[in-house]
């Protein structure tokens, strides 16, 4: 009974598989979020002197840069090789080397260096495993599909924090290294026992030129939708380059500071799966745009909080407003991906997100330089124009006449 439920919102067998394991690994991942910013302050200063504002963005968003140039190179390979597996299973084997070097590093460049080895970790991953989804999974229940793996990403990526703050203030720096590196070995292990290797089932006999960027798969929908998870991204990371900086203004501790960070990530989970199917039913564009239009005052707001509690409820905003646009937005690629090309336009996608983690912390990193306030309102200007985007440039995808959809209804039955 609970299968036959999952199935009707689009959880089968490979989206549950590759969902569990999404969970593993952003656990693991998001144990550092709080971790990191500490341990630079730890450390030595690099040899050019920058403050600490600074370096932590650097070190955050070293991360997505190397994440979101190598996706495209990736999604190129998955689409020439047909497989996604071996992809996935090399990702979070470089994740969990990179987690456990943070043991062994004394110096600012060591940490970039293990963060550069995550992103590459990334990168592999995170293409093959959306375009995995993508032809594992049915236009019709899409949205409901791309919301089950996003939660189960955002569990992760809400309890990690909490995990690695409440670690970090009893055991210290090493057991919430140890402990992410766990997570995601548990992730490859579920990976390797539960994803079974399909390729897609469209694939030309002869591949021809191998290329990199196509500019036939770089459509106006596609560019959009990668543009809005940039920014919805930039949004919601920025805060996490300046935790030294809320917690002295609002005169909190680490894991106060998590609980606040990951009540975004908390809001999302109870959200995203029912926004998701919303998207299936209603159309993908109004969510994506209400969303963002959420977003930019619950943005702009994060400069100007005196309590924790003000942080902790626009950070919930936030939550119902990235959950709007992160499930319907990746149904939209998939709905307009081309065969044999969903590897490079779902890495388009996921470049645009892990763009969005690099820019967003060090951006706001340099500019609280000069105002605290800054970062928070040239985030919320840039949503606004996403939102205007998606409206004027994406096409809708889902199909809302009632009888067109009995008939696609009474077909996959």
């Amino acid at each position: 009974m609970i299968r036959d439920k999952l199935e009707q919102i689009g959880g089968n067998r490979v989206v549950v598989a590759l969902s569990a394991a999404r969970l593993g690994d952003a656990i693991g991942n998001s144990i550092l979020f709080i971790v990191l910013p500490l341990f630079v302050a730890k450390l030595p200063a690099p040899l050019f002197p920058l403050p600490e504002t600074v370096r932590v963005g650097i070190l955050i968003s070293i991360f997505g840069l190397v994440n979101a140039l190598l996706q495209p190179f990736a999604g190129a390979f998955i689409d020439r090789i047909g497989r996604y597996k071996p992809f996935i299973m090399g990702g979070l084997f470089f994740m969990t080397f990179a987690t456990l070097g943070f043991l062994i590093v004394a110096s600012f460049a060591g940490l970039l260096i293990m963060r550069s080895l995550q992103g590459i970790g990334v990168a592999l991953t995170i293409p093959a495993a959306l375009a995995l989804m993508v032809s594992n999974s049915q236009k019709q229940t899409r949205g409901g599909s791309m919301g089950i793996y996003t939660t189960s990403r955002m569990i992760g990526l809400a309890t990690g924090p909490l995990i690695g703050g409440a670690l970090y203030d009893r055991f210290g720096f090493d057991t919430s290294f140890y402990a992410g590196a766990a997570f995601i070995i548990v992730a490859l292990v579920l990976v390797q026992l539960w994803v079974k290797e399909e390729p897609p089932k469209t694939r030309k006999t002869n591949p021809g030129r191998f290329q990199i960027i196509d500019r036939k798969l770089l459509t106006a929908g596609i560019l959009g939708v990668a543009f809005a998870t940039f920014v919805m991204a930039g949004d919601f990371t920025m805060m996490s380059a300046l935790e030294n900086q809320f917690n002295s203004r609002l005169s909190i501790d680490a894991f106060l500071f998590s609980i606040a960070f990951s009540a975004l990530l908390f809001s999302r989970i109870f959200t995203q799966v029912p926004l998701g199917r919303l998207s299936d039913q209603i159309g993908r564009k109004p969510l994506i745009i209400g969303g963002l239009l959420l977003l930019v005052p619950s943005t702009a707001l994060l400069g100007y909080v005196t309590s924790v509690t003000q942080l902790t409820i626009l950070r919930l905003i936030q939550g119902i407003g990235s959950g709007a646009v992160a499930a319907p937005a990746f149904a939209v690629a998939g709905d307009l991906a081309q065969a044999g090309g969903e590897g490079r336009q779902m890495s388009i996608i996921t470049m645009g997100f892990g763009l969005g983690i690099a820019i967003g912390p060090l951006l706001a990193g340099i500019l609280a330089i000069y105002s605290f306030t800054l970062p928070f309102n040239i985030g919320a200007l840039f949503t606004l124009i996403s939102a205007w985007i998606i409206y004027r440039y994406v096409p809708e995808t889902v199909v809302r006449d009632k009888r067109l959809q009995e008939e696609h209804s009474m077909a996959d039955d």
